[in-house]
């Protein structure tokens, strides 16, 4: 055999066993109660409380929900009063576990130290960061969005300084105690550049990379760092689509993504957004910024936007 032969030969099983690999990662996707069990315990015996930013509607709310199902009692977080006090009867009459309401309004600044000290005697297992905000409802290039100045200085307060802002919070005693979860809601726009939501998909890269840091700096105390990225959840800030198998309800889409909390240090929540992931990175880019599909992208949210607003 020449070196030739050789380079080849080796070359081919290379290819075999990466992409082999790939395929048994993806395979355990399949089967999350198998491959990633979770115990009935297991929130519970992070702490008593769990902390849900954004709690008022959609993702966060679900959020809630299920962590009072699990067992613990939670702190709710979001700007809207009256909604946050709804979503806290709801949940003490369904689960009858305590309820703590926080009213915030994560785009302006200087309110971390309050919540730091409403915070400071609950003995918090879990923090959800899910609150966010998109610059526009409808999808633009980023001179075209109004208000542009204001715009940025609130996207980033809201999607990215809330998240180190309440990692900071809420680390340090679980640290000390050396067990925790911190779940960060990314989205799946931050698995490209995605054009028409570039600010709002830059922001989702930071919560992505940012988790993953943290995931490796604390690994190793017992604490599960995970960034959550879903692609199609039927909320307010995707103009309530109609569900599919593609497009979940929140309730369904945490459900599922609850199966995936030990299944490393990102996931898409739900296996069929593993699949659009995976799909997202072999469609060329060529295709997906080609003007005239994000012009079509544009006109199908304004019209669902638009729907929308005349149902209410």
């Amino acid at each position: 055999m020449d070196l030739k032969e050789l380079f080849f030969i080796s070359l081919g099983t290379a290819v075999i066993v990466y992409f082999g690999g790939k395929l048994l990662l993806f395979s355990r996707m399949l089967f999350p109660k198998i491959c990633f069990p979770v115990s009935k315990s297991f929130f519970t015996s992070m702490g008593e409380w769990a902390v849900v930013t954004g709690a008022s509607e959609g993702i966060g709310r679900a959020y809630a929900f299920a962590m009072a199902e699990q067992g613990l009692n939670v702190v709710l977080m979001s700007r809207t009063k009256v909604k946050l006090d709804q979503v806290a009867k709801e949940i003490n009459d369904t689960t009858g576990k305590k309820v703590k309401v926080i009213v915030t309004d994560f785009v302006t600044e200087n309110v971390f130290s309050d919540i730091e000290n409403q915070l400071k005697d609950l003995n918090i297992g879990v923090l959800v960061n899910n609150v966010g905000m998109l610059p526009s409802m409808i999808p633009c290039k980023f001179l075209e969005t109004a208000e542009l100045d204001q715009t940025i200085l609130k996207v980033i307060n809201c999607n990215v300084k809330t998240v180190a802002k309440m990692c900071k919070i809420v680390l340090p005693r679980m640290e000390n105690r050396r067990k925790g979860v911190i779940v960060n809601v990314s989205s799946g726009t931050a698995s490209l550049p995605f054009p028409m939501y570039t600010l709002y998909a830059a922001t989702k890269v930071f919560v992505e990379r940012f988790s993953q840091g943290l995931q490796a700096e604390y690994k190793s105390k017992g604490i599960i760092i995970q960034a959550v990225a879903p692609f199609g959840v039927s909320t307010r800030m995707t103009a309530y689509q109609e569900t599919n198998m593609v497009t979940l309800t929140p309730e369904d889409f945490v459900k599922s993504s609850l199966q995936y909390i030990r299944a490393g240090d990102k996931t898409h929540g739900s296996i069929c957004h593993i699949v659009m992931g995976w799909l997202l990175q072999i469609i060329p880019l060529k295709i997906l910024y080609a003007e005239p599909l994000l012009y079509s992208l544009q006109d199908y949210v304004k019209k669902k936007v638009a729907q929308r607003e005349c149902s209410f």
